[in-house]
């Protein structure tokens, strides 16, 4: 197949690599001069694409002259009106789309779509009400945009909290004091996971389905992450023993049956 991945960062790239080693003819987009060499060395056919929101980009008719585009270009934090920006930036995309041959849509979206209000939660539960953080309200639009069109399908993948190669959300924990929500649980996934998760929907055409991509395990923040802190020589994180409601557990359910998947890191604890 010809697929295009918008977006060829710490995600993007590997699974562009992955996908070409596959057999597959792989486009790839960067916000980066300098890093269209790096994807022509690959074997990866460069595009140099902005969305800010509105989408620019030069000589790009052939990235959108494919079977597949991987979407995965998440909301800014930093942005005051993260929601509207980010809608535009889907619009874009979308009327990019509607004038080109895919007819398949992976949208990278993120387990922060759901609310944190305790207990287990499972692929419609968004139906129940608004994300806790601006940037899960965000994707829930993005997802409710690119489901509407019918001029292409779309498959929704809701990734947990990504760790593997040379990141970790340790890193941005480490050292500090008395964390609220230690007894919270984590929703994790591995870069591999996430990568076999995509490469399985694409190829087996998994099309107008939304699956949650979360690791099995789920130890809770105040065992976790001194654990891992420790295991890479950094200093632990230290946390409440509280009993905050505000939590979730992501059900991997339905990605587990549908695509009959078995993680390669079921566990978190084991990284």
């Amino acid at each position: 197949m010809k697929i295009s991945i918008l977006g060829c960062g710490w995600l993007g790239l590997p699974l562009a690599e992955r996908l070409r080693d596959e057999g597959h003819q792989i486009k790839g987009s960067t916000t980066s001069k300098e890093k269209l060499q790096l994807l022509k060395g690959k074997e990866i056919q460069p595009s140099l694409l902005k969305l800010t929101p509105d989408l620019h980009c030069e000589n790009c008719d052939d990235f959108w002259d494919a079977d597949v585009l991987v979407l995965n270009i998440p909301p800014g934090r930093s942005k005051d009106n993260v929601k509207e920006f980010h809608q535009q930036q889907i619009q874009a995309v979308i009327d990019q789309l509607t004038n080109s041959s895919i007819k398949f849509v992976v949208f990278i979206s993120s387990t922060s779509v759901y609310p944190e209000n305790g207990g287990i939660v499972s692929e419609e539960d968004t139906e129940k009400g608004k994300a806790s953080r601006a940037s899960g309200n965000a994707l829930l639009e993005a997802e409710k945009m690119l489901r509407k069109e019918s001029e292409f399908e779309t498959t929704v993948i809701r990734f947990g909290g990504l760790y593997g190669h040379d990141r970790h959300p340790v890193k941005y924990l480490a050292g500090r004091k008395n964390i609220s929500k230690g007894n919270a649980p984590v929703n994790l996934i591995h870069q591999k996971d996430c990568i076999n998760i995509i490469q399985k929907v694409i190829e087996e055409n998994i099309t107008d389905q939304t699956f949650n991509g979360v690791s099995d395990g789920h130890p809770p923040k105040k065992m976790y992450y001194p654990a891992v802190a420790k295991a890479m020589g950094l200093e632990p994180p230290t946390f409440q023993d509280d009993e905050s409601k505000e939590y979730k557990i992501v059900s991997n359910r339905k990605l587990k049956m549908m695509l009959n998947y078995k993680f390669s890191h079921p566990n978190p604890m084991d990284f």
